[in-house]
């Protein structure tokens, strides 16, 4: 995946790692209930923006 693409949320974005999940966690303050998580950085960065997508529609 192309970086240019992941950062289409124009949205601040909380990221951390979960040691509970083994993942990276994403939260969108700005949007409530916006949360995503991915084993990659990119990865739930990625699926934030498709949520996000989800919900404009």
């Amino acid at each position: 995946m192309k970086w240019s693409k992941v950062m289409e949320l124009k949205y601040e974005m909380v990221i951390y790692w979960s040691d509970e999940d083994k993942s990276f966690i994403v939260e969108v303050p700005e949007l409530p209930g916006c949360m995503a998580d991915g084993k990659t950085y990119c990865k739930a960065v990625s699926n934030a923006e498709l949520f996000h997508n989800i919900l404009k529609d």
